[in-house]
C-alpha cells in the first residue's frame, strides 16, 4: 500500500494560492502571488529536500501541473529536483487526458475518487501531493493523506483557496517534526494516528 504524502505552503489564516509567482493563479482577484518568496531560507530548503530524500512519485491537480509542466522540463537535469520531477510518474487529476506533454504523465480518469484509491491500494513508491488544492479537498474529504507537512508563514492573506476549505473527513494526526525557520517560517510534519479522542474539562458536579 502506498501512502499519500502532502506538502503546502500556507498562510495563518490557511490560504494556500499561488505561493511562488505572481500570475500563477489569479482565481477570484488574488492578488497576493508570490507571498513566500521573501521568506526563503537554507532551513526552509532543508525542510523541502527532506521531502524527496525517499523514492516517490507525484499526484496532482490539472493547474499544478500545467505549472510544473511549464516550468521543470526547462531545468537542467543537474538540479535534483528537476531530475527527480522530470523523471518520475505524475498522476493528473484533469478531464483533459490527451493533453498531458510532460513525460511520464498518467491520468486519473473517468472517476478521479476511485482512481486515487485504486492508486493507494497498489504497490510503488509514495504519493507526493504539491500544490493542488482542488485535488487536495477529494484527498481530505476521502481521508487518504497519511502524512501533513506544512510551512505556515507569519503573515494573513484575508482570502484566497484554503487548504481545509470544509468537507474534510476529521482524524488525529501526530507531530513528527518541526523547527523554525530564520525568517520565522513554522515547518512542520505530521503523519495521521487514528481518530479524534474527546474529552470534558467540565467539573464533577459530584465532586
Amino acid at each position: 500500500m502506498r501512502k499519500i504524502r502532502l506538502t503546502a505552503f500556507v498562510s495563518m489564516d490557511g490560504v494556500m494560492q499561488a505561493p511562488g509567482g505572481p500570475d500563477e493563479d489569479r482565481d477570484g482577484g488574488f492578488e497576493h502571488g508570490g507571498w513566500t518568496v521573501s521568506y526563503w531560507d537554507e532551513p526552509m530548503g532543508r525542510f523541502m529536500d527532506r521531502t524527496f530524500d525517499t523514492p516517490f512519485d507525484l499526484l496532482l491537480g490539472r493547474r499544478t501541473y500545467d505549472i510544473f509542466a511549464a516550468h521543470w522540463p526547462r531545468v537542467p537535469d543537474s538540479d535534483p529536483i528537476a531530475k527527480s520531477f522530470n523523471t518520475v510518474t505524475k498522476y493528473v487529476a484533469t478531464h483533459r487526458p490527451d493533453s498531458l506533454g510532460w513525460r511520464n504523465s498518467e491520468a486519473l480518469t473517468p472517476d478521479p475518487a476511485a482512481a486515487l484509491r485504486d492508486l493507494k491500494a497498489g504497490n510503488g513508491p509514495d504519493l507526493l501531493v504539491q500544490g493542488s488544492t482542488v485535488l487536495l479537498q477529494t484527498l481530505l474529504a476521502g481521508d487518504l493523506v497519511d502524512e501533513i507537512s506544512l510551512l505556515t508563514f507569519p503573515l494573513v492573506l484575508g482570502k484566497g483557496k484554503r487548504l481545509f476549505q470544509g468537507g474534510a473527513m476529521p482524524g488525529a494526526f501526530r507531530l513528527t517534526h518541526s523547527q523554525v525557520s530564520t525568517s520565522g517560517v513554522l515547518l512542520a510534519s505530521y503523519e495521521r494516528s487514528g481518530v479524534i479522542v474527546t474529552g470534558s474539562f467540565a467539573l464533577d458536579e459530584n465532586g
